[in-house]
């Protein structure tokens, strides 16, 4: 086969997979675990069901790269805010807060898939893990950016209590998200972020509201 022949080939393959992904997101999104059948998975990319198990020998398997993918993208936004230049370590930390508590992390459909994903994660080992490991990641970052506001301070931030902080913080963020994201409209601008700053701010006594970012 020539090179450019295998190339589009390698290119059409990923293509019909990312869409199989992306059907199953959208109708988990949608419709929770009911309405992501693997019917309508085929119908939605017009493909045949053994197509999709060409692809994913089971649901279980589908789901599951698509809850990867999923959780791959979501603590991949919120450290993006982290690339600009802040004046203090507070004011890193306050970004990353803001950002948690913010579009594009703080929006409808993530909240859906967050739902559906939720009721599943028990049952799909492969779940458990990516769950796992995207929680123990964004708290690792999370207690690395308030060890270091903590330092700039000559404030205690020794492992175990940091640890403890950053398990907490991540608590009042995993608390108000799902509420700003099915509610979009029920608070007003900013609410959720100050009242994200406020929490996290008393809990490891800094003052991490309006700090001139």
């Amino acid at each position: 086969m020539p090179q450019i022949c295998r190339k589009h080939y390698r290119q059409t393959l990923h293509d019909r997979r990312q869409a199989l992904i992306d059907a199953t997101l959208n109708l988990l999104a949608k419709g929770g675990p009911e309405a992501a059948t693997l019917r309508l998975i085929a119908q939605k990319t017009a493909a045949t069901q053994g197509l999709v198990r060409h692809y994913f020998s089971t649901k279980d398997d589908l789901v599951a790269t698509a809850y990867e993918q999923h959780m791959a993208r979501m603590p991949a936004v919120t450290p993006a805010v982290l690339e600009q230049s802040f004046h203090s370590h507070l004011a890193r930390l306050t970004a990353f807060v803001t950002a948690a508590l913010t579009p594009p992390v703080n929006e409808p459909r993530g909240v859906g898939l967050w739902a559906s994903f939720l009721y599943m994660i028990q049952s799909i080992p492969r779940m458990q893990a990516v769950h796992a490991k995207t929680y123990r990641t964004f708290r690792d970052r999370l207690e690395g950016l308030i060890v270091a506001a903590l330092q700039a301070r000559d404030l205690p931030h020794e492992t175990p209590l940091s640890r403890r902080f950053a398990t907490a913080c991540n608590g009042v963020i995993d608390g108000l998200w799902p509420d700003g994201s099915a509610l979009p409209d029920g608070f007003n601008k900013d609410e959720l972020p100050e009242i994200g700053l406020q929490s996290v701010g008393v809990m490891i006594d800094l003052n991490l509201y309006k700090t001139g970012i």
